[in-house]
C-alpha cells in the first residue's frame, strides 16, 4: 500500500471513455500542494481557495497541448481578491510539470469563519494560455458564478470552448497515522469531446444566463454524459485524496461499462521561474531616475517574488536603461531548487 501511495503522490493520469467519447484526469496533489501553501502564511478561506485552483490548474494544464505556461486567475471585489496559479508544461521527454500559486487578500475585510467562495464577491475567473515565444497568447474570461471555483471553470469549458466538462474534488488537511500533518487533494476531471457541439443562441440555463454542460450535448450526446456523472456522484472524498485508492482502481469501480483505458501518468511538482535576470529584465524599461525613486535607504532595489517567497537585492547601478554596469549585487533569499 505504501508503495502505491507514493507512485501515485503528485500525478495527473489521463483516461478515455472509449464507449462515450469522454476523457478525462485523475489528480493527485500532495507533496506540491504543501509547497506551495508552505510559501505564505494564509488563513483558512484562502488556504482553500488557493488549493482549489491548484488542482484545477493542474487538471486542466494537462489536458491542453501546452508548449509553455498556463495561468488560471480569479479577481473579485470581495476580502479575496486575487488567486493567481500557473502550470508549465514539460519542455522535454523525462522533465516533470511544474506548478505555482499566490493569493492577495484583504485582511481586514476577510471573515475568518465564513464560507471560502463568497469572500470572492463580484468579478472575473480567467484562464490564459501562453505558447512560448512567436505564438499569440489567448486569454478566456467568465464571470464568477456558481458556487465554487470549480463551478467557474466549468461554465468557461462550456461559454468559451464549447465542451461539457466536469469537475468533482476534495482537498484538505489529513494526517495518517505515525506522519506529520500534510495536504492531501484530489479531484476527477471529465470532459465530453462532442464531433459538433450545438450552440446555444438564446442564452444558457446557468447564472446569469451563462451556458452549461446541458446546454451544448445533443440528445444523442446527452445519454452517456449524464451516465457518467451520476457515476462520478458516487464518489467518496477516500476515493479522490487517497492514498490507499490508486487512481486506475477507481476508474475502474465508477466506470467499467464504459470501457476506460489509461495513459501514461504525468508527474507534478511545485516550481517558480523566477530568477534575478528576470526581475532586471522587468526594470530595464526605467529611467536612472526612476530606479532611483526605487532605491531603498540601505541603497539597494529589492524585488520579492509573491509565489515562492525568494528576495533579490539589486545595486540600482546596474538597473534600467541606463545601468552603467552589468554586474549586479543580488541576493536571493529561499528555496529555489525547483526553479
Amino acid at each position: 500500500m505504501l508503495g502505491s501511495q507514493i507512485a501515485w503522490d503528485d500525478t495527473v493520469l489521463p483516461f478515455q471513455l472509449d464507449r462515450t467519447d469522454i476523457r478525462g484526469r485523475v489528480t493527485r496533489l500532495d507533496g506540491v500542494l504543501d509547497r506551495v501553501l508552505e510559501q505564505h502564511d494564509y488563513p483558512p478561506a484562502i488556504e482553500a481557495l488557493v488549493a482549489e485552483m491548484a488542482l484545477l490548474t493542474a487538471m486542466i494544464g494537462q489536458s491542453i497541448k501546452l508548449r509553455w505556461k498556463l495561468s488560471l486567475q480569479v479577481r473579485g471585489s470581495g476580502a479575496a481578491r486575487l488567486i493567481a496559479t500557473d502550470y508549465y508544461a514539460p519542455q522535454k521527454e523525462g522533465e516533470v510539470g511544474r506548478i505555482r500559486a499566490y493569493a492577495s487578500f484583504d485582511e481586514e475585510r476577510l471573515d475568518p469563519t465564513g464560507d471560502a467562495f463568497p469572500q470572492i464577491g463580484n468579478g472575473y475567473f480567467a484562464v490564459l494560455i501562453d505558447q512560448g515565444a512567436g505564438n499569440a497568447p489567448y486569454q478566456g474570461i467568465t464571470p464568477i458564478a456558481g458556487g465554487s471555483l470549480t463551478a467557474c471553470a466549468e461554465t468557461y469549458f462550456a461559454q468559451s470552448e464549447q465542451l461539457p466538462t466536469r469537475f468533482e474534488l476534495s482537498f484538505g488537511k489529513s494526517q495518517l497515522a505515525g506522519a506529520a500533518e500534510s495536504w492531501r487533494a484530489g479531484g476527477v476531471m471529465l470532459q465530453k469531446m462532442p464531433k459538433a457541439s450545438p450552440f446555444a443562441q438564446d442564452g444558457g440555463s446557468g447564472d446569469e444566463g451563462l451556458l452549461k454542460a446541458e446546454d451544448i450535448l445533443s440528445d444523442d450526446e446527452s445519454e452517456g454524459w449524464t451516465r457518467a456523472n451520476v457515476l462520478l456522484d458516487t464518489v467518496d472524498e477516500l476515493e479522490l485524496i487517497g492514498p490507499l485508492v490508486q487512481p486506475t482502481e477507481l476508474l475502474v469501480r465508477l466506470f467499467h461499462e464504459d470501457e476506460p483505458r489509461v495513459f501514461d501518468a504525468q508527474p507534478v511538482k511545485f516550481g517558480c521561474t523566477c530568477s534575478s535576470d528576470r526581475v532586471q529584465q522587468s526594470l530595464s524599461i526605467y529611467s536612472a531616475k526612476d530606479i532611483q525613486t526605487m532605491t531603498t535607504e540601505a541603497g539597494t532595489v529589492t524585488a520579492d517574488c509573491q509565489f515562492c517567497g525568494a528576495h533579490y537585492a539589486f545595486d540600482p547601478a546596474t538597473l534600467g536603461f541606463e545601468a552603467k554596469t552589468d554586474k549586479a549585487q543580488t541576493d536571493k533569499a529561499g528555496d529555489d531548487a525547483d526553479s
